[in-house]
């Protein structure tokens, strides 16, 4: 199944007096990126969390938002080191001796000494705040990749109208291609007799290959039916494969390619209206895949 990249999910698990809510926010992005925003207790966990969400989603840049509740958050305390306090008094005291100055040591200069604080919390607690939250957290990836299926779904819809249009457009180029050869030798035939006076002089053999090197040039056939593959392969990625983003992005530069060579090929304004109308459909095409995962 085909997702969008855009997608917004929540998950929220409690147990054991300790609940966590996870938020989830996707926009495109050419890779998977993840920023989170945690509660400092979880800040040892972001690596893990990188590989959840990796294990899950392929393309996005996912935004975290996390908050926990509860007695997890109690049990972690904290509590001063003694120890690092006076050996940080001893130590600006001897820089205020050595500076001369006069101004006592005060709470301040030791609030930039972040190691003066020691946290107590337990490896249990973590270990169960971290399943808290990871419970939590899978419940947002689900939700937030079913929306991303949602919206991929209605994308792929309009998509699936555009390319039959086109196909639609096709049949109409290759009618009217088919019907410019006999106009275009008709018409050279006549220019050749306005030169000439004498019709006895003209090379009818040479005429006719003339002819027939007009043809071939006129001839769109072989673009179409490439064009037609392109479209088959185009829907069949848009039904069955997961993450075929890139792949689509590939097919519809050569649904351009082709489109192009038939526009050069023939000189017929309905013909140039049709390719026009087609092109216009592949950009619009291409606007939306770039929301594709």
């Amino acid at each position: 199944m085909i997702r969008s990249m855009t997608g917004y999910g929540r998950g929220e698990f409690s147990s054991g007096g300790t609940t966590a809510i996870v938020e989830l926010r996707s926009v495109n992005s050419r890779y998977l990126e993840l920023v989170s925003r945690v509660p400092r207790s979880l800040s040892l966990r972001e690596n893990e969390m990188k590989e959840l969400v990796r294990s899950r989603v392929i393309r996005g840049k996912i935004t975290l938002n996390a908050t926990v509740q509860g007695d997890a958050d109690a049990n972690i305390s904290v509590r001063v080191n003694k120890d690092a306090v006076k050996a940080y008094k001893k130590l600006l005291n001897d820089v205020r001796k050595t500076a001369g100055l006069k101004e006592p040591v005060n709470l301040s200069h030791f609030l930039s000494f972040s190691d003066i604080f020691e946290n107590d919390a337990k490896e249990e607690d973590d270990t169960t705040l971290w399943t808290v939250f990871e419970k939590a957290l899978v419940a947002a990836i689900e939700q937030l990749q079913t929306m991303r299926a949602n919206e991929g779904r209605e994308i792929a819809k309009d998509m699936v109208k555009r390319i039959k249009g086109i196909e639609s457009r096709l049949k109409e180029v290759e009618t009217l291609a088919k019907q410019k050869v006999p106009e275009e030798r008709a018409r050279l035939q006549e220019r050749i007799e306005a030169l000439v006076s004498d019709k006895r002089i003209i090379d009818t053999q040479r005429l006719e290959l003339e002819i027939a090197l007009l043809a071939d040039k006129l001839d769109v056939t072989e673009e179409c039916v490439r064009f037609r593959s392109h479209n088959k392969f185009f829907l069949e990625a848009l039904e069955r494969e997961e993450g075929a983003g890139r792949k689509l992005n590939f097919l519809i530069q050569e649904m351009n390619r082709e489109a192009n060579t038939i526009g050069s090929k023939t000189n017929d304004a309905a013909i140039a209206h049709h390719v026009v109308a087609i092109k216009d459909e592949m950009e619009k095409i291409r606007e939306q895949l770039q929301n594709f995962e």
